[in-house]
């Protein structure tokens, strides 16, 4: 199987979001603003990414035993060097994700990639398929925090788009409005893609 077909697959085709409604508990939290979806997104990559390497790597020393306790421990070592780094590089951001970085090591989409792939394949796909599918779960935040912040803010990225004419939607900036982006967005794309097949 080619890298790019593995990443391809992993994006898009079983898009962990989508497909398998994983990790939408951070895509709630987050997709307010594109700034803080952006950097969820890359930690969520960086973190799944080397995660599926390490497992792959080690995965037949593991005894079967501690698999779980395993995959969470080199999750959660990799998520602290991530969240280390924002500390000290860019605490704004750290700042405004608060524990939201912390708990990437409880999000569903890196246990469930380590097991469906990781845990059965050599570590170069299993880093492939680790960006694919961080790169996914960040598609589907940065889609959601587009709408929530340009219709919530009248920004992107924090540069102001719509001027004073502009009335910005409340509902937009509140956690409901993420339900009901995540809502349309699944019912976009099972309507396209999978229930006319």
């Amino acid at each position: 199987m080619s890298a790019i077909k593995v990443f391809k697959e992993a994006a898009f085709a079983e898009n962990s979001v989508w497909k398998q409604v994983l990790g939408i508990c951070s895509a709630l939290a987050v997709s307010n603003l594109m700034k803080n979806s952006l950097v969820m997104g890359v930690g969520v990559m960086f973190a799944l990414a080397l995660s599926s390497f390490t497992i792959s790597l080690i995965r037949d020393y593991i005894p079967r035993r501690v698999r779980m306790i395993t995959q969470t421990l080199v999750i959660a070592s990799w998520v602290i060097m991530l969240d280390l780094f924002l500390k000290a590089f860019m605490p704004e951001i750290s700042k405004e994700l608060g524990p939201y970085v912390g708990l990437i090591i409880t999000n569903c989409i890196l246990m469930g990639r380590l097991e469906a792939f990781a845990a059965k394949n050599t570590p170069g796909l299993s880093f492939i398929d680790g960006l694919g599918s961080g790169f996914g779960y960040t598609f589907v935040l940065l889609i959601i925090a587009f709408v929530r912040e340009l219709f919530g803010f009248g920004s992107l990225f924090g540069f102001q788009l719509l001027g004073s004419w502009w009335t910005p939607w409340s509902i937009m900036v509140m956690a409901p409005s993420a339900f009901f982006m995540l809502a349309l967005l699944f019912w976009y794309i099972q309507e396209k893609y999978y229930l006319n097949k």
